[in-house]
């Protein structure tokens, strides 16, 4: 399915998301009741993610593997590594600051005018999740097949980086005929991937429609001003890695930005990074950068460059002090920043992992934790946000190392206009795998 005509029918999807969830919420005979209505659109996101974590798997190993057999020794893959540490390293501290900048601007929990719950009401979040003594230990699989069956990305991005280097090195004709084997694997996983987007707009559908009938639209309300000062925050971050992006790709970040909108909007939709992995690594590849980039960085991005829950970490920790009415000094904020920095690496993997890191950190600083109990009822729609822009800054951060490697083929302009100008159906085509 083409990717303009899916992006129209997430759009569709998203929309009757809404009035279907507002008409169930209105309706709803109670609380309970609505929570039930909930459960079954549920059902629709649960089938699309589990659809998407079935391929996760076999796609990035296939694809690092293939890959890495190209690239032929591992000073390439340090160099590559390298470049991509650096960018991601950054982005999150540019991140991190223009969240502290905008709380402090916009001051979105001063006088907020909403009962705040006690202090010492547990927020039931897996605080030890941040230990990066364990963190580091996790990265190396013991099992990989362990690893596969938990979608443990890093652990399996490490196993390929040993596969694929030593592959590379092996010359004989069993060695080059699985290096072919691999790269037809990741041909029939993108094929695959094209069939489970499809299932896409039900997803997206069922998931917008249960928030909303949960929740219902006065929760947006409620909370309006920290929703569009958030908002207003991550608009003011897309400006900047945007720019940071032409400033090395040029006018091409432009061709970057339509070609990953879609995994961008279906990012938004579901509130979900793993919904857009496999997608978001074909259009890469549509926008003419070399597999063996694409499938090191892109999954290194998805745990070390979350820009987008980056930003929200100290938004949300000032949000806490402002309703609390617990000021901070410029110094504390400034170490809170660093402390962010630090802590945000440990947590690839864990569900809601900002609001893990921050329930972390609070305590540090003195404020209670106890406070991401006034935002949990509307983090659906932050998520929603964190991620679009997760799937943004990897996009571009792909790019980027892509370009200072010479690992993005020119794509002829006629060519570009031809393949948009196809029809939807019957298309058979495939991204081209660049060794």
């Amino acid at each position: 399915m083409k990717m303009n005509r899916l992006t129209t029918l997430i759009g569709i999807a998203l929309l009757l998301g809404v009035i279907v969830g507002y008409a169930c919420n209105t309706f709803a005979g109670s609380p309970a009741q609505a929570k039930e209505i909930a459960s079954y659109f549920g059902i629709l996101t649960d089938i699309f993610l589990r659809l998407i974590k079935m391929i996760i798997a076999p796609l990035v190993f296939a694809t690092l593997v293939a890959g890495l057999a190209g690239m032929g020794d591992s000073k390439t893959v340090g160099r590559i590594g390298a470049k991509a540490l650096g960018w991601f390293v950054g982005a999150s501290f540019c991140s991190l600051l223009l969240g502290l900048v905008f709380a402090n601007l916009l001051q979105p929990g001063a006088h907020l005018g909403v009962p705040l719950p006690d202090v010492g009401t547990a927020t039931n979040l897996k605080t030890g999740a941040l230990n990066l003594k364990d963190f580091i230990t996790h990265v190396f699989p013991k099992n990989i097949f362990e690893a596969m069956a938990a979608n443990e990305i890093l652990q399996i991005l490490v196993f390929a980086v040993f596969f694929g280097l030593a592959l590379g090195h092996l010359h004989n004709q069993t060695a080059r005929s699985l290096v072919c084997t691999m790269e037809e694997v990741v041909h029939v996983m993108l094929k695959v991937t094209d069939y489970v987007m499809r299932f896409a707009p039900v997803g997206v559908f069922g998931a917008v429609a249960g928030a909303i009938t949960t929740q219902g639209l006065g929760m947006l309300l409620v909370f309006g001003k920290l929703l569009v000062s958030f908002y207003v925050a991550l608009a003011a971050l897309w400006c900047v890695l945007i720019t940071a992006g032409y400033l090395v790709l040029g006018k091409e970040v432009f061709r970057l930005l339509k070609l990953v909108r879609g995994p961008m909007l279906v990012g938004f939709s579901t509130a979900s990074s793993e919904s857009v992995y496999p997608k978001l690594m074909e259009q890469l590849e549509k926008f003419g950068i070399k597999n063996r980039v694409t499938s090191f960085v892109l999954p290194l991005g998805y745990s070390f460059n979350l820009d987008g829950s980056m930003i929200y970490t100290t938004f949300a920790a000032l949000f806490v002090a402002q309703a609390y009415d617990i000021p901070l000094t410029l110094g504390a904020q400034i170490t809170m920043l660093l402390v962010l920095m630090v802590s945000s690496k440990g947590i690839a993997g864990v569900p809601r992992a900002s609001l893990v890191v921050v329930a972390a950190v609070l305590p540090m600083f003195g404020l209670p934790e106890a406070g991401l109990l006034l935002v949990l009822g509307i983090d659906h729609f932050l998520d929603m946000g964190r991620t679009v822009t997760n799937v943004l800054g990897n996009a571009i951060a792909t790019a980027v190392v892509a370009k200072w490697e010479g690992a993005i083929d020119p794509i002829d302009p006629a060519l570009a206009d031809i393949e948009e100008a196809l029809p939807v159906e019957g298309d058979d085509s495939v991204p081209a795998l660049a060794a």
